[in-house]
């Protein structure tokens, strides 16, 4: 059997896997995203925690078919480069294919970390049977991964899908992009946890802050409830502009389940235009945290499956 090896970049930690053809994980390292230390120092991390997870394996070099990179944009997944992510603020132009390639020599592809949850959910989680969805990750960032007609939608230069830089509510203030209100900014778990803190008047995690939600602090209520009708903000212009099946979300803050899900699909019933898109699925992520790696990892089998095409 072959395998793949999948790495997926966060703003506060990446994920390296092995993973089978058939998609089961063998082996996972998590490893924090350091961004004090130069970009370089921070890939060579990674490149030796894969050299430690196929050592826990014994899997040999030869049997790793590519190593699939998962990354927050925008990058250039053609040239290989993570150009200017604002979760990454000290990547800028980061030649992170070339690099790893002094390492490994087999093939390396770069994606967009939202594109390959996507393709793993297709692959073997809550879209198998859907050729048009949006897979939108609520974590760190926000972000989506858009198929369309069976293939990624990537876009003139490979950035499709940013939503969370998607200007909503002004109000909020300023985002890490420079804009002023963006979907990141408001609904992220980043801008959770410091949006609680400054209601608390205390540091708290995003789980502290879901936690008094479900306690009923009534400040916290209020708040929280006013971003989950930010997602389901979100979700509608999904509708509105891709018109999909279905919409797959994904991301720590997915965890909360119910109240979420309950709220966005309330809001889309009542606000999608078209009366069709007031009925479109959305359901949470089947493969939670694994998406990345998996998806990394799925980034062969898309490339296999359409080079089978031309």
């Amino acid at each position: 059997m072959k395998y793949f090896i999948g790495v997926d970049i966060g703003g506060t930690k990446v994920a390296i896997a092995v993973v089978s053809e058939t998609g089961k994980i063998l082996k996972q390292n998590v490893i924090p995203t350091e961004l004090t230390i130069l970009p370089k120092e921070m890939i060579m991390k990674i490149s030796n925690s894969i050299r430690e997870i196929l050592a826990q394996t014994e899997i040999v070099k030869n049997d790793i078919i590519g190593i699939g990179i998962g990354s927050p944009g925008p990058l250039d997944a053609k040239e290989g480069l993570i150009t200017h992510p604002p979760n990454l603020q000290n990547w800028r132009n980061v030649p992170i294919v070339k690099w790893m390639k002094e390492w490994w020599s087999v093939p390396i592809i770069l994606e967009n970390d939202a594109n390959a949850a996507a393709l793993a959910e297709k692959w073997l989680g809550a879209a198998q049977d859907n050729q048009n969805f949006v897979y939108m990750t609520v974590s760190t960032g926000i972000g989506s991964g858009i198929i369309a007609d069976g293939k990624i939608y990537h876009g003139a230069s490979g950035n499709a899908g940013d939503i969370g830089h998607t200007v909503v509510d002004p109000s909020f203030g300023q985002c890490s992009c420079g804009q002023y209100g963006c979907l990141e900014s408001i609904a992220s778990g980043t801008a959770i946890a410091k949006r609680g803190s400054d209601i608390l008047g205390k540091q708290v995690t995003t789980k502290d802050v879901f936690t008094l939600y479900d306690e009923g602090h009534l400040k916290i209520v209020a708040f929280i409830n006013k971003v989950f009708k930010v997602l389901g903000v979100a979700c509608v212009s999904i509708i509105n502009t891709f018109d999909p099946e279905k919409i797959v979300i994904g991301g720590g803050v997915s965890q909360v389940e119910a109240p979420l899900f309950e709220m966005i699909r309330d809001y889309v019933r009542n606000y999608a235009l078209n009366p069709n898109g007031r009925n479109t699925t959305i359901v949470k992520a089947e493969l939670d945290q694994n998406a990345g790696v998996i998806g990394a990892a799925a980034l062969y089998l898309d490339k296999i499956s359409a080079n089978s095409k031309i």
